[in-house]
């Protein structure tokens, strides 16, 4: 193997790992550095909540074979049987579960937030929404989801593989908690709602006027989705 022992592990590394294509010798060598490094095991277990989020939501997707016309014509000696195609899936299947993924864990970190869920209150709203405004490069808002018996509690400027994005924050009167996850996707067409689940944890999201936006939250879908539909309302009324 032309791999050193002690080598820095790569990206494909890791992935070779989840997918199970990792040589035995190397798979050790692997464990270790994500033994000893909290930023690479960070790393690692993003992707394999983005792995889990692929496959509850795109499943069928996944399991699709490789297009023949983009099975490449070689890797293959004369006379031998064609190695079985890798499985694919198509780059905006890719970005929606990575985008998902990512709202679906800073719902986790800070909806269970005692004395610092926001880094800006309600109180400051409109600085609050010029701020995240002008950090996306987009002009935001923060729906009014009063009529679903939620209120703002704030937001605060996370960032992600592809940049900045924001979170917006909403509490009922029980202190059930949603969120609101925004980051700018000027490169995407706009799309309808579609819904991902990941524990108890469920997510509808979508992309509009170059923005991609999920409403996430520990609710049922029913409710959730009446959400979501609140929120899409307010930002194109």
């Amino acid at each position: 193997m032309d791999t050193e022992p002690n080598a820095p592990v790569t990206e494909a590394e890791l992935h070779a790992w989840m997918d199970g294509e990792l040589p035995e010798e190397r798979r050790g060598e692997v464990e270790r550095h994500l033994a000893g490094d909290p930023d690479l095991a960070r790393r690692f277990d993003r992707y394999r909540a983005q792995r889990a989020m692929l496959q509850g939501t795109f499943g069928p997707l996944i399991d699709r074979p490789l297009p023949a016309a983009l099975v490449p014509p070689y890797g293959r000696a004369p006379g031998r049987p064609a190695v079985r195609p890798r499985r694919w899936l198509p780059a905006r299947v890719v970005w929606c579960a990575a985008f998902v993924a990512d709202a679906v864990a800073a719902h986790r970190v800070f909806a269970v937030e005692v004395r610092h869920p926001v880094e800006v209150g309600a109180d400051q709203e409109a600085h609050l929404v010029g701020w995240l405004s002008k950090r996306l490069g987009k002009p935001l808002q923060a729906p009014r989801l009063a009529d679903k018996g939620y209120d703002l509690v704030g937001g605060r400027l996370l960032s992600d593989a592809r940049g900045p994005a924001a979170q917006l924050m909403y509490q009922d009167a029980a202190g059930r908690r949603i969120t609101l996850y925004i980051r700018p996707a000027s490169d995407a067409p706009d799309t309808s709602f579609r819904f991902a689940q990941d524990g108890n944890v469920q997510a509808f999201y979508w992309r509009d006027n170059g923005l991609a936006w999920a409403v996430t939250g520990d609710l049922d879908r029913v409710t959730l989705s009446a959400i979501a539909e609140e929120v899409y309302g307010a930002l194109n009324s």
